[in-house]
C-alpha cells in the first residue's frame, strides 16, 4: 500500500465535543456511542489510531475548528464562539489537545512542524515496513476559519505553536466571504494574507467564496492549496458555493497546489441526504474517483489531486460511499483509479505523494 495522507480531520473538535478517544478501536467507539445523540448529530466514527495504522495513513492535517454561534446546530455544542476572544480561547484549547496527544503518547502521535520533523517521520514509516510494527501518526496543524486570530501580531504565536496552514473562512468571517455567506476578501482579509506570507503559512482556499478565492490566488505570495473540496462542475445545480469551480481549480494548479477530494456523499451527488433516507449505495467510490479525475484532467497530470476526507466532520459512516467502513478503506481508491487507467505512480501521488511533496517544500 502507498503511504496515504488525509488533508482534513477534525480530531480535536470531536474529542472536545463528543469525548471521542481516538486511541480506542472503531468497534469500541461505535459500541460506546450506539443510540446516543453523538451518532444522531455526527454519525458513527470513521477514525481511530488503529485504522490509520491499518490503512497506512501516516500523515493527517489536524484541524482547529469552532463555529460562530449563529451556526450553532445543537444546544449542547461546546465549540462555538460569539466573539473573537472566545474563538481564540477555543482554538488555543484545541491546539493544546494536539500537544497533549504528542506529549502523552509520542509513540502514537507526532506534530510535524518542520522539514526535519517530516523527514524523520517518513523515515520511521519507511523503516517500519511490516504491519506488525506501529508508527506514530503525523499531524500537520490546520486552522479552519481564522477568527481566532484577533490581531495580526498573533500570527507569530500560532506559527511558534505549530500551525502551518490557515483557511480564512468556514462560513463568512471578518476576513472574507465563505460557505453559505458569500462575499469578497475584506480589507482585514487582505492584511491577513500579507501577514501570513511573512511566515509562509500555506493558504487553504476551502470554504472561501469564489470571489475571495480568486483574489487570494492573485495576491497571496505564499503556497496555496484546497485541503477539502470537490468539483463544482460535477455538482450542477447544487446551489452551494462550497465546491471549487474550474476557475479555482485552475488557479490552484497554476500555483502548484493540491486539492483534497472529500468522500462525503452530500458533496458527491446533488440532493443526497442521510436525513432524507438516501442510501449509501447511490454514491459508490467511483464517484470520488470522478472528482479526482476531473482535477487531473484539468492539470494534465496526477500531481495536483489528493484526499481531504473531513471524516467525523459532521458526518460518519452513514454518509460515505458503501465501500468505506473506516478511514483505512481510502486505500481502495488505488484500485478504482487504476481501473480507469491510472498507473501505480499516479495513484501513489494522489493517495499521499502530492501532499508529501508540498510539505517537503512548504514546511519551515
Amino acid at each position: 500500500m502507498s503511504l496515504l495522507v488525509d488533508a482534513h480531520a477534525d480530531i480535536a473538535f470531536n474529542m472536545l465535543t463528543y469525548g471521542r478517544d481516538y486511541t480506542r478501536s472503531i468497534a469500541e467507539t461505535r459500541a460506546l456511542e450506539a443510540g446516543t445523540a453523538t451518532v444522531k448529530e455526527n454519525g458513527d466514527t470513521l477514525i481511530s489510531w488503529h485504522e490509520y495504522q491499518r490503512g497506512r495513513i501516516g500523515v493527517i492535517f489536524s484541524t482547529l475548528f469552532a463555529a460562530p454561534a449563529r451556526f450553532q446546530t445543537h444546544a449542547t455544542e461546546s465549540q462555538v464562539y460569539k466573539n473573537f476572544d472566545q474563538a481564540h480561547k477555543l482554538y488555543s484549547a484545541q491546539l493544546d489537545v494536539y500537544h497533549r496527544m504528542q506529549d502523552s503518547a509520542p509513540d502514537k502521535f507526532r506534530i510535524l512542524a518542520s522539514k526535519r520533523d517530516l523527514e524523520q517521520h517518513l523515515t520511521l514509516w519507511q523503516d517500519a515496513a511490516t504491519e506488525a510494527v506501529s508508527r506514530p501518526l503525523g499531524m500537520v496543524i490546520l486552522m479552519e476559519g481564522a477568527e481566532a486570530i484577533r490581531e495580526l501580531s498573533e500570527l507569530e504565536m500560532w506559527h511558534n505553536r505549530g500551525v502551518r496552514l490557515i483557511g480564512p473562512a468556514w462560513v463568512g468571517t471578518r476576513y472574507c466571504g465563505g460557505w453559505k455567506e458569500p462575499g469578497p476578501l475584506t480589507d482585514d482579509g487582505r492584511k491577513l494574507l500579507a501577514a501570513m506570507a511573512d511566515f509562509n503559512f500555506t493558504l487553504d482556499l476551502s470554504h472561501m467564496d469564489e470571489r475571495a478565492a480568486v483574489e487570494a490566488l492573485d495576491i497571496y505570495e505564499g503556497p496555496i492549496v484546497g485541503t477539502h473540496a470537490n468539483c463544482a462542475a460535477l455538482m450542477p445545480n447544487s446551489n452551494t458555493n462550497r465546491h471549487f469551480t474550474d476557475r479555482i481549480l485552475e488557479g490552484i494548479i497554476e500555483r502548484d497546489g493540491v486539492v483534497g477530494v472529500v468522500p462525503f456523499n452530500t458533496y458527491l451527488k446533488v440532493g443526497w441526504s442521510r436525513d432524507k433516507g438516501h442510501l449509501r449505495d447511490e454514491v459508490p467510490l467511483d464517484v470520488v474517483a470522478s472528482h479526482i479525475d476531473h482535477i487531473c484532467q484539468i492539470a494534465g497530470d496526477s500531481l495536483h489531486a489528493g484526499i481531504g476526507s473531513d471524516f467525523d466532520g459532521g458526518f460518519g459512516v452513514q454518509s460515505v460511499p458503501p465501500e468505506i467502513d473506516t478511514v483505512a478503506d481510502l486505500q481502495k481508491l488505488a484500485s478504482v483509479l487504476q481501473a480507469r487507467g491510472y498507473s501505480e505512480t499516479d495513484t501513489a501521488n494522489i493517495l499521499g505523494g502530492n501532499w508529501i511533496a508540498r510539505l517537503k517544500t512548504n514546511l519551515p
